[in-house]
């Protein structure tokens, strides 16, 4: 009799559990639907990978206040992370990289000082309907660091820094092999070697030098 009350207790807490985290995820989606749509004209150009995690904490923020309305208080937040575990999965990412994003969101969740982010702040304290979402991506539209553009800048030079450093060092040991013979295999991969830094470093320090004055330029008028 005791066997079959404490089962009966168990199939309860599972059960609520259960829809606890369904519930979440339907309002996560239900919310998210309409703030993506209310940014879909706004031409946003950040980098991917800011955009995502800004989103996905806003959305942290979201569910988190929702679970708290659900007899959840005391574990509202797990049941947001647990929420957006299972909509990423349900997306298609693998859960390898599932659970490696939800660490990431629970680092960067929290500030030094242990408060919450700006970005779960804002989909804490947001209300249907509202701008909320296009409010905290405005914040960051003078950022150069998460701007689409940089992005796309750094991705270009690593590029060419990864391609053309290759090449240059497959040129130096044609040449060496072919027109100075009689070379061990240790001198021509350093001459290979040697050729490509000779090509990596000046290439990364321009990059470098573009990176510096577009933050120095961008300084005055980014938010604070």
């Amino acid at each position: 009799m005791d066997e079959t009350k404490i089962d009966s207790e168990n199939e309860v807490k599972i059960d609520s559990k259960i829809s606890i985290e369904a519930a979440c995820v339907q309002h996560g989606r239900e919310i998210m639907d309409t703030q993506l749509a209310l940014i879909k004209d706004k031409g946003y150009d950040f980098a991917p990978q800011f955009q995502e995690m800004t989103i996905h904490l806003y959305l942290l923020g979201v569910i988190w206040r929702f679970a708290e309305g659900l007899d959840a208080q005391k574990n509202a937040r797990e049941h947001a992370f647990a929420a957006i575990h299972s909509m990423l999965i349900s997306d298609g990412m693998h859960e390898k990289n599932v659970q490696k994003r939800i660490e990431f969101l629970r680092k960067m969740s929290r500030l030094e000082d242990d408060s919450n982010a700006h970005a779960v702040e804002a989909g804490y304290h947001s209300e249907p309907g509202d701008n909320s979402l296009a409010e905290l991506l405005d914040h960051y539209i003078d950022e150069v660091r998460v701007s689409g553009a940089f992005w796309r800048l750094y991705e270009r030079l690593k590029k060419t820094i990864l391609y053309g450093g290759l090449l240059v060092a497959f040129v130096a040991i044609w040449f060496v092999t072919l027109f100075l013979p009689g070379n061990s295999t240790i001198s021509i991969l350093a001459a290979g070697l040697l050729a490509a830094t000779i090509f990596v470093i000046p290439v990364f320090l321009v990059g470098l030098l573009i990176y510096r004055f577009k933050i120095k330029k961008a300084k005055p008028s980014s938010s604070p």
